[in-house]
């Protein structure tokens, strides 16, 4: 994610406004996009990574992961959002896949955790079609919009998956 993408990211974060209701906070204007950004600015902050249409060059979706952890974890946690536009049409499930196969590829992460609420149905297919599983359930877990909401916790290590997605070159160890 770069600052040259703060018009297309916060137009699309305003049309999926309701898409994203309780489930994410997504910056829906430049100032918000821009002190997003700048979270992402120190690497050991995370990642903010864009998941962009192949035939279009569009922004689908963005996707992070953070709380890097180094040492006897090599772990980081997920974030996802599609933007309606390209919601539920693969987009997401391609992208987050190439994400997961970068940080345990170039990254040499060892897991991969995400947090997903238990009524964002299209979010629990998306990673359980990825190979994560479930390990638990935690209440009242992230604060979105100031509720803390429940949220199930989910997981995949490099070791329960070496298949790349498809058009990805193979980059694990």
């Amino acid at each position: 994610m770069r600052a040259a993408d703060e018009a297309e990211f916060v137009d699309l974060a305003g049309q999926s406004a309701e898409l994203h209701a309780d489930w994410v906070r997504t910056p829906t204007d430049p100032l918000a996009f821009r002190e997003y950004l700048a979270r992402f600015a120190d690497p050991a902050a995370g990642e903010a990574l864009l998941i962009k249409r192949a035939d279009t060059g569009i922004i689908a979706g963005h996707v992070t992961l953070t709380g890097i952890v180094r040492g006897p974890y090599d772990r980081a946690i997920l974030g996802f959002a599609a933007f309606a536009p390209s919601a539920g049409r693969g987009f997401m499930t391609e992208g987050v896949g190439l994400t997961v196969h970068y940080a345990f590829g170039l990254l040499g992460l060892h897991r991969v955790e995400a947090d997903v609420q238990p009524g964002n149905e299209p979010s629990r297919r998306l990673v359980r079609r990825l190979g994560f599983r479930r390990e638990g359930f935690s209440p009242g877990f992230i604060n979105i919009g100031g509720v803390w909401r429940d949220h199930e916790r989910w997981a995949l290590t490099a070791g329960m998956t070496t298949k790349p997605p498809p058009n990805c070159p193979d980059v694990l160890p």
